[in-house]
């Protein structure tokens, strides 16, 4: 497969150069470029296995590569000592797949957690942004509920105000649609392209759902086998003739990613050595 470059752009915010991973024997990634535009919202998209996750735990230093560059706001992170990787990943948001709140901590108190792990500030500084950040995601009045009070789009809209209650320069969304009913999904995506276009946040989105995704995103990579297999805004994307983009984006089981995982021969495993007959 023939790795396609990214546009080369002065205002990337995230720079992957040769990046090169390999876990448990099994390539990840095999000498991958790609560049996050800052003010942007960049979706990785892939079939499952291809790293999208592994690419979000490169950037925030959670795992080191075996070869190359991640840089973000210049900084090549796996370059970093403890206290400067620290520092960078305060400016970093984190909507996690599963939301992640604390479930003994109210809608409230899961929302103030960084400002209290990371800063001393007065507590009516504290209660004025995290109400703001509620307001933003429209729970304001569901500060005082507990997450097992909540629904699973409103755990979602939880877990985005406490991503963006220190104001990052970068949010990192893995897979914020998955288990979402239309209406949740509707005010995600809203929530997304809103707080980017608002505050001027740099947005990276791992998801599946390609039509989600066409709707938020400004550019979209497809990962597979390693490397960028295509990239683009959705719309080309869609319309791609590459085969990658057609199995992919059309669901198809036949194409360059295998559906089946590798085994020994078929016939061998059902008892016929020979092959039936």
């Amino acid at each position: 497969m023939t790795d396609a470059k990214p546009t080369q752009s002065a205002d990337a915010l995230v720079q992957v150069r040769g990046l090169s991973t390999v876990l448990n024997g099994k390539t990840i990634f095999d000498r991958l470029d790609l560049d996050i535009p800052r003010g942007k919202i960049t979706a990785i998209m892939g079939p499952s296995g291809t790293g999208k996750t592994t690419l979000l735990r490169h950037i925030t230093g959670q795992l080191m590569p075996d070869a190359g560059e991640i840089r973000v706001d210049g900084r090549n992170v796996p370059a970093l000592p403890r206290d400067q990787l620290f520092d960078l990943r305060e400016k970093i948001g984190y909507l996690f797949q599963n939301s992640a709140l604390l479930t003994d901590f109210s809608v409230f108190e899961n929302v103030a957690f960084p400002l209290r792990q990371h800063l001393r500030l007065p507590e009516e500084v504290v209660r004025n942004v995290v109400l703001t950040k509620l307001q933003a995601v429209g729970l304001r009045g569901a500060a005082e509920l507990m997450p097992s009070e909540l629904s699973g789009g409103m755990a979602r809209r939880v877990a985005l105000a406490r991503a963006i209650v220190r104001d990052p320069m970068l949010i990192l969304y893995d897979e914020p649609f998955v288990g979402l009913d239309p209406i949740a999904l509707n005010q995600i995506l809203k929530l997304i392209r809103t707080l980017n276009d608002t505050l001027g946040i740099t947005s990276i989105l791992v998801a599946h759902e390609f039509a989600a995704v066409s709707r938020a995103a400004d550019q979209v990579y497809l990962i597979a086998g390693g490397k960028v297999a295509a990239q683009g805004v959705p719309a080309e994307l869609a319309r791609g003739e590459s085969p990658w983009t057609k199995q992919f984006f059309g669901g198809e089981a036949d194409g360059p990613v295998p559906f089946q995982y590798p085994a020994r021969d078929y016939a061998a495993d059902l008892g016929f050595p020979e092959g039936p007959r």
